[in-house]
């Protein structure tokens, strides 16, 4: 039983589809609309509804939804699904020592700005593009930059729904 199968109403829930797609995007309000919205005529549809919910997020779900991830380039260590994805997700971001250090402090100087984690789509992106959207994000205002790392968020759980879905 897959969680494409539950959400298509292939076969009755398990219990665990919450948690499998809390692992796409951890906002109880998202994980809600996307297994209210169940059965789905097809996966078009799904991802649809999930892209709609991830679109509808108010800003305190973003702001939360934020700190369950890890600043790019500290990839993390543990074996739960979000870091597994975390860590492919990133595999393209190089860790060489100096990109490390511009890493870290373009961190540090953008959630001392922003109170948050800078993050981006990774997925198919080198270090450089990702050290210079670093750099232009760095110059939003506070409104603006929250748009675009839901925007962020939103593709990222796109991405991770997909994944989950085929699985």
């Amino acid at each position: 039983m897959s969680l494409l199968d539950v959400l298509l109403g292939r076969t009755p829930p398990s219990g665990g589809e919450a948690q499998a797609l809390a692992a796409c995007l951890d906002a109880p309000l998202w994980v809600a609309s996307v297994l209210d919205g169940a059965p789905y005529a097809d996966v078009e549809q799904l991802l649809e509804q999930a892209d709609a919910a991830a679109r509808a997020l108010p800003p305190e779900a973003v702001l939360a939804a934020l700190r369950t991830h890890p600043r790019i380039g500290e990839r993390p260590t543990g074996d739960s699904a979000h870091e597994r994805m975390s860590r492919l997700e990133q595999s393209g971001v190089s860790q060489d020592a100096e990109t490390r250090e511009r890493l870290a402090a373009g961190n540090a100087a953008y959630e001392a700005r922003f109170g948050h984690v800078f993050l981006i789509r990774a997925a198919g992106l080198s270090s450089e593009e990702v050290l210079a959207a670093l750099e232009v994000r760095l110059g939003n205002d506070a409104a603006a930059e929250l748009e675009v790392a839901g925007d962020q968020l939103r593709q990222i759980a796109l991405l991770r729904l997909q994944a989950a879905l085929a699985a």
